[in-house]
């Protein structure tokens, strides 16, 4: 924190951290800094857990390992990590004592103007699948119209370090996961998008509905502009439910020609009819498809809702084009990965569930589809119904592949699926060889799995990695 000064309302404030990891840590270390007294509680005890309980407790942090439910006595606030579900007993605890609950976005949302300073405004992007892609194209927007920024929040960049930090910042772009949503009842952002809904974590959220409130929470109190998917109507619906800022407008994004208020396509070119002057007659031409990489559907989508954030923010026109021209997606996105025998391999090992992989497959054809893992309670009937038509055969691994075998069978019944019964790594290696196989020239090889990866690796990236290793084999021949 530097030199930045330190609040006397944190002074002796006795706050229970709930969870280690990537976002427990930092938070017990700035509420410590501020002159709290901290006591970290975590249900693991494992190797990793030990550690960082070791390095908090030699900065005289109080930590408690083996268990996340008991309340600790004379607790004041409860600060926990996006992963806890909201049904864990110590958040009972902290309700019946009357004690609030925030996540590390309220935390860092409450401390941004610490000092006194005027903080950045926050750009928030929220929605099932595409919220770093797009997220980082609008950090690229915001560089290249001159501004200081970063992208901060779920992807992987600490909003506390962001805030607290010595960097004085023009604006942030923001993600915002479900889980963090529902743990920032304060949050008011500039603007914010909604990308798209589809089912997820409803493990954790309890019910469908009880997720979208919570990615509508995004909304909430926007004083600019509500973006939402023009072609996801749920998206629309959040957008009427919330409660904003008097004169916040809506503002629609779409493949489609746009209307009024809205950002689409036209003849290959990514126009503006929200913030023009008489946007009933004239439109902005922003980009062209070209600029977006790649330019499969979903992501031109991503560039129109990071466009609208942008363009709410002020940001002209020249700036959205270069800064989608100088954006480079992450690995594992629809990654091209090369080229063999006139056949496409591309790596989106990161659609881990059930909607992104329709997008990933919607933007290929014909396709040869490597999908399976952890289906996290999904249901692929509709999956399959709608992109059966694409699939030139299917190579299925991991622990739950039956379910998408029997989606295949009920709706796809002509298209040769090949059952790897193999959950090691290595089964990577043989899937893509079998994929191979069943590809013709002017195929697409596509690693899309809907699934989660943890049955068989120790996370989407490692899985990604070994599908491109496989592929690199088969390239130098060794496969």
């Amino acid at each position: 924190m530097g030199s930045r000064q330190v609040s006397t309302t944190w002074q002796g404030k006795r706050v229970t951290v709930a969870g280690l990891g990537v976002s427990g840590m930092p938070v017990a270390r700035v509420l410590n800094g501020l002159g709290a007294v901290v006591t970290a509680v975590n249900e693991g005890t494992d190797e990793r857990s030990r550690s960082q309980a070791a390095e908090l407790e030699a900065q005289g942090i109080t930590v408690r390992l083996g268990d996340g439910d008991t309340l600790p006595e004379g607790t004041e606030l409860v600060v926990t990590t996006p992963g806890w579900r909201p049904d864990k007993p110590l958040f009972a605890a902290a309700a019946e004592a009357g004690v609030p609950v925030w996540g590390d976005v309220e935390l860092a949302w409450r401390l941004r103007d610490l000092d006194g300073r005027t903080p950045a405004p926050w750009l928030a992007v929220t929605g099932t699948n595409g919220k770093t892609t797009t997220t980082r194209m609008l950090a690229s927007i915001l560089e290249a119209a001159g501004l200081r920024t970063a992208a901060a929040g779920n992807i992987g960049v600490s909003l506390l370090d962001v805030v607290l930090g010595e960097t004085e910042y023009d604006v942030l772009a923001v993600e915002l996961s479900s889980y963090q949503l529902h743990w920032a009842p304060s949050l008011r952002a500039h603007s914010a998008a909604v990308l798209n809904l589809a089912p997820d974590h409803l493990d954790w959220h309890g019910s469908m509905e009880a997720y979208a409130a919570d990615k509508g929470r995004a909304y909430e109190g926007n004083t600019v502009a509500c973006v939402y998917n023009a072609e996801d109507k749920a998206t629309e619906h959040l957008v009427r439910e919330a409660d904003v800022e008097e004169g916040c407008r809506a503002i629609g994004f779409t493949l489609a020609t746009p209307g009024p208020s809205q950002l689409g396509v036209v003849d290959g070119i990514l126009v503006d009819r929200a913030f023009v002057q008489n946007r009933q007659k004239n439109a902005q031409e922003l980009a062209e498809v070209a600029d977006v990489n790649p330019p499969a559907p979903h992501n031109i989508a991503n560039a129109l809702a990071a466009a609208a954030l942008a363009r709410a923010f002020g940001v002209e026109p020249k700036a959205v084009r270069d800064g989608l021209r100088a954006f480079r997606p992450d690995a594992h996105r629809i990654e091209h990965v090369a080229d063999v025998a006139e056949v496409a391999y591309v790596d989106d090992s990161k659609a881990t569930n059930t909607h992104a992989a329709e997008a990933s497959l919607a933007a290929y054809d014909p396709i040869v589809w490597i999908a399976g893992g952890l289906a996290k309670g999904a249901s692929f009937d509709e999956l399959v119904q709608r992109s059966a038509k694409r699939l030139r055969g299917v190579v299925l691994i991991g622990a739950e592949r039956h379910l998408i075998a029997e989606a295949l069978a009920r709706h796809a019944p002509e298209v040769p699926v090949v059952d790897l019964d193999r959950t090691d790594t290595g089964a990577m290696s043989a899937a893509v060889r079998e994929a191979a196989g069943l590809a013709r020239p002017g195929d697409t090889v596509l690693l899309a799995p809907a699934c989660a990866s943890m049955d068989m690796f120790a996370n989407y990236n490692k899985r990604g990695e070994a599908f491109a290793e496989a592929v690199r084999d088969l390239t130098a021949g060794r496969a």
